[in-house]
């Protein structure tokens, strides 16, 4: 679901929460200017714990490396136990805004949104500290590197981030929805993400007398060409999947027949039943193509995130929260599913949860660019609303 704009909507945000846009834009700009990879997130994580430690509020460090967990005990209750997640790390993007924030480390910036998380997560972690004696239960604040890459997920969860954890929340500023809405659903909202990388071993030889080779550039072509009827032959048209060859090399000169080809690619799909089904036919429609044309194949297949699937109870309890901050009509629409992937499916797969989309795009300020994009940018205003939609639903779940 998604809670569409107006242009007369409006956001209902506290005035406390709106005393601290100037700082939660403060934070993001700082983080923005020095963005950092996963798990090498130093100084961002400095940064996290500079504030934490000013604030009082109790944490823990170096956890998978550069992660940071927050803990706030309600003085009305330590249960139950709601952790909110914030992803901390940047891409490796040469940025081309020109901004009085633009990334100081050449060939990184943050062009996803992650530094307006981690500054989310902060302000929330201040409210709810500076509100504590009104609080029932307990809040885990995690801040994770390396979500981009390789993955810092999983070594959070195998550090213990989640023991006695009872669901879980996160959001991502997304520019694919406008500045103030929200996308929300039950189920699966975004994609596995996997990858293949395969090379085709034929025989080489002069261009003009193909008969004593084996051209492995026409075997990948024919492999790529099979390749795409596995999600229209294979796959319930209910469903949704994609199989994208996205890299393919082969040959080195115009009269030589290739000896090898290499074809890479990406593999997305919602339903986990088929995380079985789907790399097993690629491997057979690869083998097949080879078998009948004479060639040989070595095939790698990674599985990198599995699909981001939300509880349906939880994911309900961020709705109404996001209703009740945003004075729209809403209306169910696909857009706020993606095939994209994210690590936050790690935490979804051990409690229950909900991972939602916060609009931030603003083309009027041409804030609109995609994620990914070197001249990504979102509506700052995006900040307040963010902390607001956390602490409403920190405040619904322990109540």
């Amino acid at each position: 679901m998604i809670i569409s704009p107006t242009v007369s909507s409006k956001l209902n945000i506290r005035p406390e929460i709106l005393r601290l846009q100037s700082d939660l834009v403060h934070w993001r700009r700082s983080l923005h200017r020095f963005p950092e990879l996963g798990f090498k997130e130093t100084r961002t994580a400095n940064l996290i714990i500079d504030k934490l430690a000013a604030w009082g509020i109790p944490y823990e460090s170096e956890i998978a490396h550069t992660g940071v967990v927050a803990m706030i005990k309600g003085e009305l209750g330590a249960s139950p136990v709601l952790a909110i997640r914030a992803d901390m790390d940047a891409l490796p993007i040469q940025e081309e805004n020109i901004i009085s924030y633009r990334s100081q480390i050449d060939g990184l910036m943050h062009a996803c949104g992650h530094d307006g998380h981690v500054a989310i997560a902060l302000g929330t972690a201040y409210y709810l500290w500076q509100h504590r004696s009104k609080l029932k239960g307990t809040v885990k604040i995690i801040f994770q590197p390396a979500e981009e890459g390789p993955g810092g997920a999983m070594p959070m969860i195998e550090a213990g981030v989640l023991e006695q954890v009872d669901a879980i929340i996160g959001l991502h500023v997304w520019n694919n929805l406008p500045l103030g809405s929200v996308g929300v659903r039950g189920g699966a909202l975004m994609a596995a993400v996997e990858f293949f990388h395969c090379q085709i071993l034929g025989r080489g030889g002069h261009g003009a007398m193909p008969h004593q080779t084996v051209d492995a550039l026409l075997v990948g072509a024919q492999v790529v060409n099979a390749l795409q009827t596995i999600v229209a032959r294979n796959v319930d048209p209910l469903d949704a999947a994609v199989v994208t060859v996205g890299e393919f090399h082969a040959g080195t000169a115009t009269n030589i027949i290739a000896d090898t080809a290499r074809i890479s690619g990406t593999v997305r799909y919602f339903n986990p039943s088929l995380g079985k089904m789907l790399p097993q036919r690629i491997e057979q429609v690869i083998a097949g193509v080879c078998q009948s044309l004479g060639a040989k194949y070595e095939l790698c297949y990674h599985k990198l995130y599995p699909p981001v699937i939300n509880d349906q109870a939880i994911a309900n309890l961020v709705r109404s929260v996001a209703e009740s901050v945003i004075e729209t009509p809403a209306g169910i629409v696909p857009e706020c599913q993606t095939m994209g992937g994210e690590d936050m499916s790690f935490f979804l797969q051990e409690v229950p949860g909900c991972y939602f989309f916060l609009g931030s795009a603003n083309p009027d300020l041409d804030l609109a660019y995609p994620h990914h994009h070197p001249r990504f940018d979102f509506d700052e205003t995006v900040l307040s609303a963010g902390v607001e939609i956390f602490v409403r639903c920190v405040e619904k779940f322990t109540n």
